[in-house]
């Protein structure tokens, strides 16, 4: 039986459409569930109030301070939305059933890079990840290439300025 075309873009699409898996530390949950209580509750109200502020000006049909407070509400609420259905889809790691012989999400992993610096990173989810507090995602080149190896491998990824190495040192249940 044929397939009918243009039925591998459709599927492509609505893969696209589809809930990704987040996959977060206790830590990150914490943070999220945070960050949802905070624009639930304050962030609203604070929007909610500029906006009934900027209807005290009179005509909303020509009020520069209206639209930008219904913009700002719009932004809060995708947000809103977004944080609700990472928690929705969220799968927590539990350290407990993590150990320290391979690298994988919610460890950290001690390195040393090619230039012999010595470097420390914990592997998270994409949802937590931020690379300035060393906190990288299994999806960047340098998390897919750390999973899965042990203490003294050496694993080796693609960036812009070419290839990099790193000797995995020692692996750590983060806490």
């Amino acid at each position: 039986m044929p397939v009918p075309s243009g039925f591998f873009s459709a599927h492509a699409r609505l893969l696209e459409l589809m809930p990704k898996d987040v996959i977060l530390t206790p830590e990150g949950l914490a943070n999220l569930k945070a960050e949802l209580d905070h624009m639930s509750t304050t962030r609203r109200r604070e929007v909610a109030a500029r906006i009934k502020e900027a209807r005290e000006f009179g005509d909303i049909s020509e009020n520069a301070e209206y639209d930008d407070a219904k913009n700002e509400q719009a932004m809060l609420e995708a947000r809103i939305a977004q944080l609700e259905e990472k928690l929705r889809s969220a799968t927590v790691i539990d350290a407990s059933d993590l150990g320290n012989d391979l690298v994988r999400i919610g460890t950290t992993v001690h390195v040393i890079d090619g230039d012999g610096k010595k470097r420390k990173y914990t592997i998270v989810g994409s949802a937590e990840a931020k690379p300035s507090e060393m906190k990288l995602s299994n999806e960047s080149p340098a998390g897919k290439a750390l999973i899965g190896h042990k203490k003294g491998e050496q694993v080796a990824f693609s960036t812009p300025k070419g290839e990099r190495r790193l000797k995995i040192t020692k692996i750590e249940v983060s806490t």
